[in-house]
């Protein structure tokens, strides 16, 4: 699911639409409780990177600092794709 561990937001498991609210406000309660952005959010536990799982990232994006506060570390390679196809590599701080 998610933990803050050593400054950084550690997502893992698989994102979907059963679960996806969860995700949204247990990532949403670590993000509110930092007093220092960005935060970094590991992705490398995430199972798959799905549009829906973007959708979370990016809903959490909006809740920082002039919407800027996340940098995103290992994005899984289906994410990154979509990320590219979308052209939001310029919106997202990618690590």
């Amino acid at each position: 699911m998610i933990k803050f561990d050593q400054q950084e937001m550690q997502v893992s498991g698989k994102i979907d639409y059963s679960n996806a609210e969860q995700y949204y406000q247990k990532g949403l309660n670590v993000i509110q409780a930092q007093s220092q952005f960005p935060v970094v959010v590991n992705l490398s536990q995430l199972e798959q990177g799905s549009t829906l799982a973007l959708a979370v990232l990016v809903r959490w994006l909006r809740q920082t600092p002039d919407a800027q506060g996340l940098q995103f570390k290992a994005v899984p390679a289906k994410m990154m794709k979509i990320i590219q196809a979308c052209h939001l590599e310029h919106d997202l701080q990618l690590i």
